[in-house]
């Protein structure tokens, strides 16, 4: 009977833990110019199939239907907590174009935020990132600054392992505030 006690309270207290990091996130993305990572929505499978074509999503991992339903809900959560976005920008991957639209509808496209897993695009990582520093370093808004993009381009940026809809807020300099994953 202790024991069973002991297990309730540790996962009551997990809980309250996680909605008491969630508030503090919303506390910060309201007051805005904060940089969010997100990892693309679920697409089933990993990497890309070997006949990927940036121009074809037909050859790349896509957003099943579950993708889709966590992505509208990504979008609710920054509408629901009235969060100010300056901009949205997307990798030029289609499940992560796909992720920008169903949330947040409006957003551009940014190279430096492509995947660089595969070894087709391996060589174009040190370029990516020094790109992607650069336009961070340059980057300023009152507001919040909405990236789109892949598990090794956050891994790489902030040293964080993401899941699939993970938002990771940083500040300006990529010092990390916290994460949501309701999805």
């Amino acid at each position: 009977m202790h024991k069973k006690l002991l297990i309730i309270l540790s996962i009551f207290t997990l809980l309250l833990t996680n909605v008491k990091s969630d508030e503090i996130v919303i506390k910060q993305l309201k007051k805005g110019g904060n940089i969010v990572f997100i990892r693309h929505a679920i697409a089933p499978g990993g990497g890309d199939p070997e006949n990927f074509r940036l121009d074809d999503c037909s050859t790349q991992r896509n957003l099943d239907s579950q993708g889709i339903e966590q992505s509208k809900k990504m979008g609710l959560f920054f509408q629901q907590n009235n969060i100010p976005i300056d901009k949205v920008l997307s990798s030029e991957w289609c499940r992560c174009k796909d992720t920008a639209k169903f949330a947040f509808k409006d957003y551009e496209t940014f190279n430096a935020l492509n995947s660089f897993f595969s070894s087709k695009f391996e060589k174009n990582k040190e370029k990516q990132m020094k790109d992607l520093n650069k336009f961070l370093n340059n980057w300023e808004s009152n507001k919040n600054l909405i990236l789109i993009t892949h598990y090794v381009v956050i891994l790489e940026s902030l040293n964080k392992t993401v899941s699939s809809g993970e938002i990771v807020v940083v500040d300006k300099n990529l010092n990390y505030i916290g994460s949501v994953e309701k999805y």
